[in-house]
């Protein structure tokens, strides 16, 4: 990802950032999940940037072996792993209606393969409902096969550059 030209990385994160808009666009008031960007990630700050005005805008605060959400405010501070966060807060948010969650792949049932931590698979086990799951991928990274473990995240929708992708329905599995 690092070797892309930069027109190309550009290209991609404006196609991200369209059809993240496109999903998003009739959200009023909703309380939305978002990612803060390294590098090597889709830069979604735009569309955070948009939706930051009608809805209430959460992103991950590292904990332990997980993280809690805090909400989006500014200043950001850069923590030891090199991850920009909001400030920390007393509040325990433990409700979103939606989630927008980097990947780097993703198997046949769309479940999400990370960076190896688990860190949002243990944070979706603390919630007490679901929410709409929106993986985003700089690049298309799947596999047909069934890798992933059941307390995978799965996602409702996969957003590539290229590529929109929706679930299919398996049965007996």
């Amino acid at each position: 990802m690092n070797n892309a030209s930069f027109h190309s990385k550009y290209y991609r994160n404006a196609m991200i950032n369209k059809h993240l808009l496109r999903e998003l666009k009739n959200i009023r008031g909703a309380k939305v999940l978002f990612y803060y960007p390294l590098p090597f990630e889709a830069d979604i700050r735009k569309t955070l940037n948009k939706i930051r005005k009608n809805c209430d805008i959460f992103v991950p605060f590292m904990q332990d072996a997980s993280f809690k959400i805090v909400p989006f405010r500014l200043p950001l501070k850069k923590n030891n792993f090199g991850i920009y966060e909001a400030g920390n807060t007393i509040r325990n948010i433990n409700k979103i209606d939606i989630a927008i969650v980097p990947t780097v792949g993703v198997d046949g049932r769309l479940q999400r393969i990370g960076f190896g931590k688990g860190m949002y698979d243990r944070f979706f086990a603390k919630l007490k409902k679901r929410p709409y799951t929106i993986f985003t991928q700089p690049e298309i990274c799947f596999t047909k096969k069934f890798i992933c473990d059941d307390y995978d995240v799965a996602c409702d929708v996969l957003l590539t550059p290229r590529l929109i992708k929706k679930p299919r329905k398996y049965y007996g599995l």
